[in-house]
Formats: structure tokens, C-alpha cells, sequence
């Protein structure tokens, strides 16, 4: 068996990335809609307020299905490379 340590593909690194990049922005705006709540209820209703919001409404699942799409297709690699060490 190989000791040299397995390196994500492009795919799983521009999944990890995305899905992090999402995660975080969506969390971002979920803490502003809450500030911006707390101090003017009013401003929530008007202007760019509501944009913010939908993207932490839309931003969190979307980072979530990511996730579970790198998991998935890291697992698929990792049995690939194993089915071919176990038959060398």
C-alpha cells in the first residue's frame, strides 16, 4: 500500500471552498438582518434589507447540498483509490 497522502481533486476544492464561501456570507447577513432588526424595525422593510435577508433565507441550504455534494464525491475518490491499491 501507498503512504503518500491523498490531494482532493480540483472538483472537491472548488466544492470546499464554494460551499464555505456561501456558508460564510449567508451567516454574515443573518447576524446584519439581526442588528439592523434590532435597531429599526422599519429599515427591514425598505431598500436593499430584504436582499440581505433572502440570502441568508437561500444561502444556508445551498451550502448544505455543497457539503453533502463534497462529501459524496470525496468518498467516491477515496474508494476508487482504494479498490485500485487493494489490487495491486
Amino acid at each position: 500500500m501507498s503512504t503518500e497522502p491523498n490531494s482532493p481533486s480540483l472538483i472537491e476544492r472548488i466544492l470546499a471552498f464554494t460551499s464555505l464561501t456561501i456558508i460564510a456570507v449567508a451567516l454574515l447577513s443573518f447576524f446584519v438582518t439581526l442588528i439592523v432588526g434590532m435597531n429599526d424595525r422599519q429599515a427591514m422593510a425598505e431598500g436593499l434589507w430584504p436582499l440581505v435577508y433572502g440570502i441568508s433565507l437561500i444561502g444556508l441550504p445551498i451550502g448544505f447540498v455543497l457539503l453533502v455534494a463534497l462529501l459524496i464525491v470525496s468518498q467516491v475518490r477515496r474508494r476508487r483509490e482504494f479498490r485500485r491499491n487493494a489490487e495491486s
